[in-house]
């Protein structure tokens, strides 16, 4: 057979065929190492304490969900006053490095894997922690501009929520067919900002407290579904439901 001669069956001499062995290999006698990921490569099992799987692209929304958990966690517990903390600029650093710029990447990575609602989802709200980052430096001025009237930036705040209230609105309704796990997240993080919102809007501290009280349930609940997310059949000893929403034929 002449060099890159194909077999009846497509297959190159030597080379793995669709299930990962080398052609004319009986699998009763095939080396674990010979098997291929669903990405089509080996399984290198050289760090069995860390297992690596060549896919084309890995699943970026678990990173999406734990950046976006992280810092909905922190915010909220300032926002109920956790250890007498009441003022939030010490979340600055956490919204601009992991909730702004690492889930705004991981959006980025959802348009690859061809997911429109993830996309929209972890670069908007990648979005949502940069720029209320940018609200709390000094360096950009956007405080100390409402300085003379300080019930203007509350307002100003609150219609800024309220923007992003619409916008979990419609992620809300995009997601009913979804996952129940998924659903909840949007369905409580809805709740967070109206009264978020309200609390700006009144000048309540036991309403943007309530508010701190349903970021922290948005919070852990992102958190659950980014773990049912990370566990697989393959590496873990248990998995999680998320209650598939999506439509059966």
């Amino acid at each position: 057979m002449a060099q890159n001669e194909t077999k009846p069956g497509g297959e190159l001499p030597g080379q793995p065929n669709h299930i990962g062995l080398a052609n004319g290999e009986h699998p009763n006698s095939a080396a674990v190492s010979r098997f291929i990921t669903p990405g089509g490569n080996p399984i290198d099992n050289s760090q069995p304490a860390f297992p690596i799987f060549h896919r084309k692209i890995a699943n970026p929304a678990p990173l999406g969900l734990a950046a976006f958990a992280t810092t909905t966690f922190v915010l909220s517990m300032y926002n109920v006053q956790a250890r007498g903390v009441s003022v939030p600029n010490a979340v600055v650093g956490l919204a601009l490095g992991y909730g702004g710029l690492v889930q705004l990447l991981a959006g980025m990575w959802e348009f690859a894997c061809g997911n429109t609602f993830g996309a929209t989802a972890f670069s908007s709200y990648g979005g949502f922690w940069l720029s209320y980052a940018i609200i709390l430096i000094p360096g950009f001025g956007i405080e100390t501009a409402y300085e003379e009237d300080p019930s203007m930036m509350k307002n100003a705040l609150g219609l800024y929520l309220a923007a992003w209230f619409i916008f979990t609105t419609i992620m809300l309704i995009a997601s009913l067919r979804s996952s129940l796990g998924l659903v909840g997240v949007f369905f409580f993080l809805d709740i967070t900002f109206i009264l978020l919102l309200a609390g700006e809007f009144t000048g309540s501290v036991g309403v943007t407290k309530a508010g701190g009280i349903f970021g922290l349930i948005t919070a852990f609940d992102a958190w659950y579904v980014a773990l049912a997310g990370l566990l697989t059949p393959q590496t873990s000893f248990f998995l999680l439901p998320t209650f598939d929403l999506s439509k059966r034929n």
